[in-house]
């Protein structure tokens, strides 16, 4: 399956986030927060602000890298909720809407505060109450 963008390069401000949730959870992967990340925007009714994102950071990394296991299925997530939002499903579309929710997802993760450990992501993603 086709990913909608090939590199992923992360804002300063989405990079600073996700130190700071590798601090809080331990995870020391970029790419396990990101999809957490991702998952996270999803979950929201809301489309993401069409904001500007810089990539001005020196996080980067591949969609199968991002994606790993779950790359086809986080591919099909998106274009669905492209779908639902009224959105086209191309590939520009697509790869706007990523990086729009990543980050929306990396800041709400990194702004929550009753993330305080690890078992707190495992249960925001076990909580119908998003």
């Amino acid at each position: 399956m086709e990913p909608p963008i090939e590199t992923i390069k992360l804002s300063q401000t989405a990079r600073d986030q996700l130190l700071k949730l590798k601090r809080i959870t331990k995870l020391e992967n970029w790419n396990i927060l990101c999809r957490w990340g991702f998952c996270r925007s999803l979950q929201e009714p809301s489309i993401p602000s069409p904001v500007p994102i810089p990539a001005d950071s020196n996080v980067e990394m591949t969609w199968r890298v991002f994606g790993g296991e779950m790359a086809d299925i986080l591919i099909i997530a998106l274009k669905q909720r492209c779908h639902q939002d009224g959105l086209g499903t191309d590939k520009e579309t697509l790869k706007s809407q990523f990086r729009l929710h990543l980050h929306r997802g990396i800041g709400y993760l990194a702004g929550d505060p009753n993330i305080k450990k690890v078992d707190d992501l495992v249960g925001l993603g076990l909580s119908d109450d998003i």
